[in-house]
């Protein structure tokens, strides 16, 4: 080994054998300094900031390297004439362990070294099959993979992050053995997840909990200024949490039984029709096909009023201005109309050319 390297410095002797019977790397490095510059069964006085200097050894690695060298029987301190501890070293059982070492030669792994720990070989990884298949309770290739479809398609209707990695598990688990009751559905026809859905005490079927209970909720977030279409999806969201919407079932209970108490009370007083609120009264469902009828009706035309036979066909009254045929002609539930009256109106003079309303005789 070199004694110094201009890129680092001064080198230090290390002795892998030494270290091994000395308690670890730092007991072993201080060994050799204190050979080389004290000597073995000489008294003289320690300085550990000079030894930290020298080896390059932190305190807390001087301290615990020494107490291995005490422990061991080789090291010992004394109080100095004057201020300061005196130390000697008496390496000669060691340096027999260290020759015994030297003739048959063992991998080099210090022990009880908190600052140079054993370093373990890795272990080899696991042995994995070129082929990996999935065997489960399928029975043939294309039913895994209608039943990997179906979880798909599941997932992906929840709204997971992730679909895909939510369908590995769930046939992974399978092979392993672990019950999965996305199986069962599947092998029974029936919807997957139908099977653990749960009806709540404020829902009539799992998942959709009762209008007045939901409506309620919908105006509490209307009233704080919310837009209606937001105040539906928070309400909704606080009655898919079980726990919130436990909390406000409760408390819908309560003022349930408080309305009606109070209607009791009026009736008795002879109120006919005692008030309730307006989430208690039946509406019907909005649905995408009431919807869709109600836009349907904006786009057919209105009924024409009868024609008076006082007034002529050519009257100058009764054909519409082009310019406002036109302006009409341009919106979307106008359109329809303004095309019909034109096939229904010959004598206008108008008609629809490349999506343009012209006059057929602008002279």
């Amino acid at each position: 080994m070199n004694t110094s390297d201009p890129r680092f410095g001064p080198t230090l002797t290390y002795f892998p054998h030494l270290a091994q019977v000395a308690g670890g790397v730092a007991a072993a490095i201080f060994c050799v300094y204190w050979l080389e510059r004290v000597g073995a069964g000489v008294w003289a006085k320690i300085e550990p900031e000079g030894i930290s200097r020298a080896t390059g050894l932190t305190s807390a690695e001087l301290s615990h390297g020494l107490a291995q060298l005490h422990q061991r029987g080789v090291y010992r301190e004394r109080q100095g004439p004057a201020q300061g501890f005196e130390a000697c070293l008496e390496p000669e059982s060691l340096l027999a362990q260290v020759a015994v070492l030297s003739q048959a030669p063992q991998p080099i792994a210090p022990v009880g070294d908190a600052f140079f720990p054993v370093q373990r070989s890795p272990r080899p990884a696991p042995a994995v099959a070129p082929n990996y298949q999935f065997v489960g309770p399928w029975r043939s290739p294309e039913e895994l993979a209608a039943f990997g479809r179906a979880l798909l398609a599941y997932f992906v209707e929840q709204g997971d992050r992730h679909p895909d990695q939510r369908k590995f598990w769930v046939i992974d688990g399978i092979t392993k053995g672990i019950w999965s009751p996305f199986w069962d559905e599947f092998a029974q026809g029936q919807p997957l997840g139908s099977s653990q859905k749960v009806q709540r005490d404020w829902e009539i079927q799992p998942g959709v909990a009762y209008p007045a209970f939901e409506e309620e909720r919908v105006q509490y977030y209307v009233q704080k200024g919310e837009p209606l279409e937001a105040a539906v999806a928070r309400a909704r969201a606080d009655l898919r949490n079980p726990v919130l919407a436990q909390d406000l079932w409760d408390g819908f209970l309560r003022k349930c039984d408080r309305l009606a108490d109070q209607a009791i009370a009026a009736q008795k007083q002879g109120v006919a029709s005692p008030y309730l609120p307006p989430a208690f009264s039946d509406r019907p469902p909005i649905t995408k096909a009431a919807v869709m009828a109600k836009l349907n009706q904006l786009e057919e035309p209105p009924p024409l009023p009868p024609e008076s036979p006082s007034l002529p066909l050519e009257s100058a009254a009764a054909v519409p201005r082009l310019e406002l045929l036109q302006q009409a002609y341009r919106t979307k539930l106008g359109r329809n109309l303004i095309a019909q009256q034109i096939a229904k109106h010959p004598e206008w003079g108008y008609e629809i050319i490349n999506d343009q309303i012209v006059d057929r005789y602008p002279f």
